[in-house]
């Protein structure tokens, strides 16, 4: 007799076991994550298993425990009947317990730092709770601090009001050889923001935040790496928007060329930002600052587009998905700057770099050479700084030599 587990999943068996009555929604909850009909019929089975071997060795719901699973699949491995998803398929399935309060949580145990990574850690929620740092930012200070603390330190005890001008001296001479400029500039301003901190927190009283050595590079010695407006509109007209993948991105794309957007800010969207009567959108950029920007007619229309006949459906609100189950946002600029590139290689276009930044200067050597000021490319750019913005004064230098006189007293 077969057994009705959900309108389209049936079992050769009834349900039984301590989670019988739990398999049914877990069943919805995969079908609303996106995942196809093969995939959530494995997963019940496996499931409505687990449940009859709980059943067999007398564990009741509340006795459920992490080692259950593994010991499950184990006895399946001994019969030949594993596959390389199950663990990762009962993972799913136990997350989903917890979260709806049918087992209890999972036990931890309490894990002893160090005093090398409970600084690391103060040091993580200083930067979040008082100084507002995102969390890319976070991350990437504390892997500085955390080389430089064990350096200093090694396994001995963290006693910071024993460092002094050599150790800061010396850690960046050594770090900085193997580091390009940007590089080298990020790893000065993580640990001068550190050392500020640890001034701050009492436990140094030398200004040792001042010995940081300045990294040496010309301003403003590079020019803005902009992908030309031929090679945008080559790439927008290349773009096919006949699946739900393509419709995404094709959208994505057209968010960095027509508004500057950066990779991250893209990522973030949501729903609630896009304001369809006022033609606008608000952008969550960098340190946490938002901004009402105006949504391009193109643009916005790419993003219904892709809403209407593209889009999974999910409970999350992030604009734009993964292409495959589970379905959540995509996870930050990394994952913007690949469809870039993949949007690029497909199209055969030849670009200075492969990411996403490249549109945001091709918006401001644009904006620069229509006649735009530096404060209103600024402006557009949403720069905190003016300083950041004059980068863009040399690209009409740049466009210049080109129409200059030849010196008069120059070879004839």
């Amino acid at each position: 007799m077969k057994c009705q587990v959900t309108d389209d999943l049936y079992l050769s068996r009834p349900l039984s076991g301590p989670l019988a009555a739990h398999i049914g929604r877990f069943a919805e909850w995969l079908r609303k994550q996106g995942y196809a009909q093969s995939t959530r019929h494995q997963r019940v089975l496996l499931s409505a298993g687990l449940s009859r071997w709980l059943e067999d060795h007398g564990i009741t719901v509340s006795q459920i425990a992490s080692e259950h699973p593994r010991v499950y699949l184990q006895a399946r491995a001994r019969a030949g009947l594993v596959r390389h998803t199950d663990t990762s398929a009962l993972d799913q399935l136990m997350t989903f317990l917890r979260d709806q309060g049918v087992i209890p949580p999972a036990k931890i145990a309490p894990c002893r730092l160090t005093g090398l990574e409970r600084e690391v850690r103060a040091f993580g929620t200083y930067l979040r709770q008082v100084r507002a740092v995102s969390e890319g930012t976070v991350g990437n200070y504390l892997r500085v601090i955390r080389l430089f603390l064990k350096q200093q330190f090694g396994n001995r005890r963290i006693r910071l009001s024993g460092l002094c001008a050599d150790d800061v001296v010396g850690f960046v001479r050594r770090e900085i050889p193997r580091l390009s400029v940007p590089e080298a500039k990020h790893l000065t301003t993580a640990l001068r923001s550190f050392l500020q901190y640890v001034r701050y927190r009492g436990n140094v009283v030398l200004d040792l935040a001042a010995a940081v050595p300045q990294v040496a590079s010309w301003s403003m010695a590079a020019i803005p790496r902009a992908i030309p407006p031929d090679a945008i509109r080559q790439l927008l007209a290349s773009m096919l928007r006949r699946t739900p993948i393509e419709r995404r991105d094709y959208a994505i794309v057209l968010l960095l060329a027509d508004l500057g957007l950066r990779a991250g800010e893209v990522a973030r969207l949501e729903l609630e930002d896009l304001d369809w009567n006022g033609g606008q959108v608000l952008v969550r950029g960098k340190g946490r600052h938002e901004a009402i920007l105006p949504l391009p007619i193109r643009a916005g229309e790419a993003i219904v587009a892709y809403l209407r006949d593209g889009r999974p459906l999910s409970p999350t609100r992030r604009v734009f998905l993964r292409a495959k189950a589970p379905y959540r946002g995509l996870q930050g600029s990394a994952a913007i700057s690949g469809i870039v590139r993949r949007a690029l290689r497909d199209a055969g276009v030849q670009s200075p770099t492969k990411g996403a930044h490249q549109f945001r200067h091709a918006l401001a050597t644009q904006m620069l050479r229509r006649g735009a000021s530096l404060r209103e490319i600024g402006d557009v750019l949403r720069h905190r700084r003016p300083h950041t913005t004059t980068i863009y004064a040399k690209v009409d230098l740049v466009a210049l030599r080109s129409l200059a006189l030849p010196w008069p007293g120059g070879v004839r």
